[in-house]
């Protein structure tokens, strides 16, 4: 199974909701924007640890430093946990909205290239 790059996903989750009508909804929309900034934004903060390292140090007035953890890795558990949450949310819009359709849901389309796989 070939593994897909977030971009190649992201595109591939918008065919497949267009083939299927889900793509006009309000709600699928928003979410799935929302989602698609949550996951910009921890990569952007996820590269920044990376370069600086996991550990900061600090400099006071006299010349003392002081050891911290990098302050982008509170803001990075939040997003990824925001994000979790938000892909909660969208696949849950997914199933309210294919609810009574007759696919059958272990090979929905859909939903396989959420969890990331390859048609």
């Amino acid at each position: 199974m070939a593994k897909l790059s977030l971009a190649e996903q992201a595109q591939e989750i918008l065919r497949i909701a267009e083939k299927h009508g889900v793509e006009q909804n309000f709600f699928f929309i928003t979410t799935f924007k929302r989602y698609q900034v949550q996951i910009q934004i921890a990569n952007d903060l996820e590269k920044k640890i990376k370069e600086d390292g996991v550990l900061v140090k600090k400099e006071y007035v006299k010349g003392r430093e002081n050891v911290y953890s990098h302050p982008a890795i509170r803001d990075y558990n939040r997003t990824t946990d925001s994000a979790n949450k938000t892909v909660s949310t969208l696949i849950k819009i997914i199933m309210a909205l294919r609810n009574g359709t007759d696919d059958n849901k272990e090979d929905d389309p859909l939903l396989k290239i959420l969890r990331g796989e390859s048609l």
